[in-house]
């Protein structure tokens, strides 16, 4: 039955619940300010010039304490967004501090018109710069930006330098005028781009926390939001009411907010370092992640070799406090001894497949040591030679399977069939596994080479007595040697050596096996090297079959080149023993056919003796065609030829009456094939 899909995760501000509280909070203020403007009896007038005067002295130095800190982010980070939040922070800061300074009786007796309009401008700069900084900046774009940080800055607090002489000077410049008595349209219209700036940009990082969930993301969103909702309150422009402090308060809930999640983070992770880093763009984050994964490669690294306090090295770069770094140095100890474990395993994994039919045993050892040493460090094997079993000067005489303990190493015996064949030392020591992964390798390698050695026993005892393809078909599957056969096209070539009786009659009989064992010698590579099967040697004869029991495209092909290749090979070896001649007879001398058909391919024999071949009509005509055959010569059946197609060179024989056939069969002899 069908799941249903799993609800999409929404992190923890943004769950439904905690998102319509997080929302209610930020429309409280906006429910306050309609209040105070719509019953005007409520919204009194308080005029106290201290209090307004170190309340936002106060707040300012937050804010630039915290911009400072998010541009040294920028610096460390090399992170355009980190940079246009700090100037968010700054600039906002910055206007924020002149507005003090130009409160009533501070510098100036009644205040200037500056005191009404800095706030909102330094909130309008500082909306264009977050909405810059929720921009998913390119890395071109992001150069940019960082490439004019300093003018961007010395541009601003140029800016800033001249509102506020032109706001506290008297007579200088309409800002140090009296400030408005009566509330301007004007004012309150200039502050709407700001508005729709400040409510872009918390959208746009609204959906990089979606896609990366942060709490100084949601902190930094809110902040943005707060200063949009300080700068509608400040449109009311009823100074000294409880309306117009109220966007002071919400100017302050912004800095306090983003500064007390910094705090919390601070508290959490015990260091600086990383308290912006959510807020960066996509491609900083990826390096910062690249940063902490090669740190971690380097602390692994520095633990596997046994270097105390690895974590020191990195204490530095990434400003960890001494907590932090024992408990990094204790993860990157078990995550060392982790790794190390899960490299061992697959150790003894690749050593187990190294057991294959026809590996040899030295290549077998030399193979599977080469790949444990890369694991379990400096492994030495040694085999039995002359009854001792030694590595070096270090003699080691087993009682039973317990292991011997030398220093730091560890001694196992290697045996085949219960008897000891050999001795493998493994160092040990590093993790409370070592022993027990050391006597599983020495069991696994005990295992690879008996089969090595067994293997070895039955090429000896298969492939001398019956073609690689059967003797590999067998090893691989035993059941192949089960009583049965399958009809098959197949192309069969029977040869025998003409003459072999006048010569077997004329010389000795070990004369006779040299000679045969000459010419078989030759034979046999080129029916091998072809890709055919050699079923039968019955005297001088022999019958090779291509295309059985290894499926092989263009057999009739493969089986002409290696009658071919035989008669040149039977050729060189008579020439080799013209001095062999005994009287007038000469050595015998091979003669080839070759047919192609159905035949039933199969074991044939019985329960308790068995053999591979083939039975058909295509086999017999083979044989017929061999019989027919002049000494040094290839007859092929028709069928054959039609397979060959272009480039076989033969010469007619006509339709032939042979042997056990009613129908005339058409033969040729094949004098080359290219």
């Amino acid at each position: 039955m069908p799941t249903a899909n799993p609800s999409p995760y929404l992190p923890p501000a943004t769950q439904p619940v905690r998102g319509v509280v997080w929302g209610l909070h930020l429309a409280l203020p906006l429910l306050g300010l309609w209040l105070l403007l719509a019953q005007p009896t409520i919204n009194i007038e308080w005029h106290h010039n201290p209090s307004h005067f170190w309340m936002i002295i106060t707040v300012a130095g937050l804010n630039v304490v915290l911009g400072v800190m998010i541009s040294e982010a920028s610096r460390r980070r090399q992170d355009a967004r980190l940079f246009l939040v700090s100037m968010v922070f700054l600039s906002s800061a910055g206007f924020f501090f002149m507005h003090g300074l130009a409160t009533p009786q501070i510098i100036l007796p009644t205040g200037s018109l500056g005191f009404d309009l800095g706030q909102q401008v330094g909130l309008s700069i500082a909306a264009v710069f977050a909405f810059a900084s929720a921009l998913p900046l390119g890395e071109q774009a992001a150069k940019q930006v960082l490439g004019s940080q300093h003018f961007v800055r010395a541009v601003l607090f140029g800016f800033m330098i001249v509102w506020g002489l032109a706001s506290l000077i008297p007579g200088l410049t309409p800002l140090s005028e009296q400030p408005f008595r009566e509330p301007v349209p004007w004012f309150a219209w200039a502050s709407i781009p700001g508005l729709l700036l400040y409510g872009a940009a918390s959208v746009m990082m609204f959906l990089i926390h979606r896609q990366r969930p942060s709490a100084m993301l949601i902190s930094l969103i809110t902040a943005y939001a707060l200063l949009a909702e300080a700068m509608i309150a400040g449109m009311s422009q009823l100074n000294w009411r409880l309306s117009w402090w109220e966007w002071h308060l919400l100017l302050t809930m912004a800095f306090v907010f983003v500064a007390y999640s910094a705090y919390l983070q601070f508290r959490r992770e015990g260091s600086s370092a990383g308290l912006f880093d959510s807020v960066t763009l996509a491609a900083t984050v990826r390096r910062i992640q690249q940063d902490y994964d090669r740190a971690l490669e380097e602390l692994v690294e520095h633990v596997r070799r046994g270097e105390p306090l690895a974590a020191t090295r990195l204490s530095g770069k990434f400003r960890l406090n001494e907590g932090q770094a024992a408990v990094l140095d204790r993860a990157g100890e078990a995550l060392a001894n982790e790794r190390e474990l899960s490299e061992r395993l697959t150790a003894l994994v690749d050593v187990s497949a190294q057991t294959k039919i026809g590996l040899a045993e030295q290549e077998l050892l030399s193979t599977s040591l080469e790949r444990v040493r890369q694991a379990f460090g400096d492994v030495k094997i040694a085999l039995v030679a002359e009854g001792k079993t030694e590595i070096g000067s270090r003699v080691y005489r087993f009682a039973g399977d317990d292991p011997i303990r030398h220093d730091h190493l560890l001694a196992f015996p290697l045996t085949v069939k219960g008897k000891l064949a050999g001795v493998l030392e493994v160092p040990v020591g590093r993790t409370r596994q070592d022993e027990a992964l050391a006597a599983t390798l020495a069991g696994q390698l005990s295992i690879s080479l008996e089969n090595a050695r067994l293997y070895g026993e039955l090429h000896t005892l298969f492939h001398q007595y019956m073609s690689p393809d059967v003797a590999h078909a067998l090893l691989a599957d035993p059941g192949q040697a089960a009583l049965g056969g399958e009809l098959k096209e197949l192309t069969a070539l029977f040869a025998d050596l003409k003459g072999f009786t006048t010569f077997s009659e004329r010389v000795t009989p070990g004369e006779i096996v040299e000679m045969l064992n000459r010419y078989h010698t030759a034979a046999v590579p080129c029916i091998l090297n072809n890709g055919g099967t050699i079923v039968q040697f019955v005297g001088d004869a022999l019958l090779a079959l291509f295309n059985a029991p290894a499926t092989q495209p263009g057999h009739a092909r493969a089986a002409c080149k290696a009658a071919l290749e035989m008669q040149r090979a039977a050729s060189e070896v008579a020439e080799e023993m013209a001095w062999k001649r005994v009287d007038d007879v000469e050595w015998p001398t091979f003669r080839v056919g070759v047919n192609t058909g159905p035949a039933l391919v199969g074991n044939i024999g019985s329960p308790e003796l068995r053999g591979f071949n083939a039975m058909g009509d295509c086999v017999n005509v083979a044989a017929r065609l061999q019989a027919i055959a002049e000494p040094g010569t290839v007859v092929i059946g028709d069928t054959t030829l039609k397979q060959l197609g272009r480039g076989a060179s033969v010469n007619p024989l006509g339709r032939l009456n042979l042997k056990g056939k009613e129908e005339l069969v058409a033969a040729y002899v094949l004098t080359e094939l290219t």
